[in-house]
């Protein structure tokens, strides 16, 4: 079987930043247990698999080594593929069928915008049960919230974020996703760097789906309906992102790094 696949840098306009993702085209099912091996054989942070022939055409995101329910920067990876490759599919917006529901994404000017599901009611918890946390980032925060997803861990400053030395071994342990951390940022609105060794991923450099809980808890925080993010991995990365009720928008640019034909089964 013969597959054809690209890898493309998300949520930049300039190649060896942001995020690389695989994109593989599929115009039939194939086996989970075969979307994993292509995803692990990859070694990136996610690859993106999108059957171009289902209406709505359906998403799925591996990591190397687990599926995951929601990825940003694969989709955004993936709707550059459709508009610049199969315009006959995408035209100027894409429905996605994935595993958190429908998933839109649509050309703005010169960006890709994702329209995702908010995650806007993350719970408190309590700073005092969770030493051995905050010990494992060598920082303390002000808040810890908990997402759908991931933790959510705010600081006072962004260089505290820029500094942290997470024990990846810790946050391997621990229930949900991973851990993001968060700042206010020096020249734009909030900073953010997120962690997931549970799926393979110590540091994902440009995380879309993090920005579900980031983006909520940001435009309550600053008074703003509409932000400018950073995130602050080696590879970094901006989001211009805003929140429309029980939805996000994240929208940036794609460059596509290669396009290939990979031979499997």
């Amino acid at each position: 079987m013969q597959l054809k696949m690209f890898q493309v840098d998300a949520f930049t306009a300039r190649l060896f930043t942001g995020n690389p993702a695989a994109v593989v085209i599929l115009e039939a099912d194939i086996d989970s247990a075969l979307m994993q091996s292509i995803a692990a054989e990859n070694n990136l942070s996610e690859t993106a698999f999108i059957n171009i022939l289902k209406r709505p055409m359906t998403i799925r995101w591996f990591t190397p080594s687990a599926e995951v329910d929601l990825c940003g920067h694969a989709t955004l990876a993936a709707a550059k593929v459709l508009f610049d490759y199969y315009p006959e599919f995408a035209r100027t917006q894409i429905r996605f069928q994935s595993r958190r529901g429908m998933l839109n994404v649509r050309q703005v000017d010169d960006r890709i915008c994702l329209d995702f599901p908010a995650d806007t009611n993350p719970e408190v918890v309590d700073i005092a049960e969770h030493g051995a946390l905050i010990r494992s980032l060598g920082d303390a925060p002000t808040a810890i919230l908990r997402g759908v997803d991931d933790y959510l861990l705010v600081f006072v400053k962004q260089v505290q974020i820029q500094r942290l030395t997470p024990d990846f071994q810790y946050l391997q342990k621990l229930d949900g996703r991973g851990v993001v951390v968060s700042a206010r940022g020096d020249e734009v609105d909030f900073v953010s760097r997120c962690f997931y060794p549970k799926l393979g991923v110590d540091e994902d450099p440009v995380t879309g789906s993090a920005h579900t809980l980031l983006i909520p808890y940001w435009v309550e925080q600053l008074d703003k309906q509409s932000l400018l993010a950073r995130q602050l991995s080696a590879r970094g990365g901006e989001l211009h992102s805003s929140l429309h009720g029980e939805r996000v928008s994240i929208a940036d640019d794609c460059v596509i790094f290669f396009q290939a034909t990979i031979t499997v089964g």
